[in-house]
C-alpha cells in the first residue's frame, strides 16, 4: 500500500490534471474553430448570441466531464499499483481527450456548419 500522504496525492492530481486541462480545452476550441472556418462563409450567419450561449454551456459540460479523471486518479494512487499508474495515467487523458474530441466534433458540426 502507498504510504504517500493523501495531501500529496491530491496536490499531485491537481497539478497534473489542471495542466492537462489547458491542452484539453485548446484541442476542443481548435475543433470548433476548424468547423467554423471550414464552413465559412455559410457559418458566418450562425454567429449569433444563442450560438455563444450553446458553446459556453458545452464548454462547461466538457469541463465537468473532465473532472471524472480525478476520482480515477486518486483511487489508483491509493492502490498498490500507484507507481505503474503514474507512468500510464496519460492513457486516461488520451482516451478522455478522444472521447471529448468526438463529441465536440459532433456538436460543432451541427452548431456551426
Amino acid at each position: 500500500m502507498s504510504h504517500t500522504p493523501i495531501r500529496e496525492i491530491l496536490t499531485d492530481a491537481i497539478r497534473y490534471w489542471e495542466r492537462m486541462r489547458i491542452v484539453y480545452n485548446l484541442v476542443l476550441v481548435l475543433i470548433v474553430l476548424a468547423h467554423l472556418f471550414a464552413g465559412w462563409p455559410q457559418s458566418e450567419g450562425r454567429l449569433v448570441p444563442e450560438l455563444a450561449q450553446s458553446l459556453f454551456l458545452l464548454a462547461v459540460l466538457a469541463n465537468v466531464a473532465y473532472c471524472a479523471a480525478y476520482p480515477v486518479d486518486i483511487f489508483a494512487r491509493l492502490s498498490d499499483l500507484h507507481a505503474v499508474w503514474l507512468r500510464y495515467r496519460w492513457i486516461l487523458f488520451a482516451i478522455g481527450m478522444l472521447f471529448a474530441g468526438i463529441i465536440s466534433n459532433f456538436f460543432a458540426r451541427s452548431l456551426v456548419s
